[in-house]
């Protein structure tokens, strides 16, 4: 990847990761007091707010059928 692009990745990173340890704070803050508990936290954020995003996005894009398997 190029340096730009990770700089740029690195930045929106932490916006999100500063977002989603705020939303954490307010509705599950026990559960940011245990490694356990901090990896369940951002699993599930991730799963619920980040990956639907970025889901989004790539299904816009334009996806080639892999070669040597037939249209439909």
């Amino acid at each position: 990847m190029n340096p730009e692009n990770l700089a740029q990745i690195k930045t929106y990173a932490l916006g999100i990761a500063a977002l989603l340890y705020e939303e954490a704070q307010g509705t599950v803050p026990e559960q940011l007091k245990t490694l356990s508990g901090l990896e369940a936290t951002v699993r599930g954020q991730l799963l619920q707010y980040v990956s639907p995003e970025i889901a989004l996005f790539l299904s816009k894009a334009p996806v080639a059928p892999p070669q040597g398997e037939p249209e439909f």
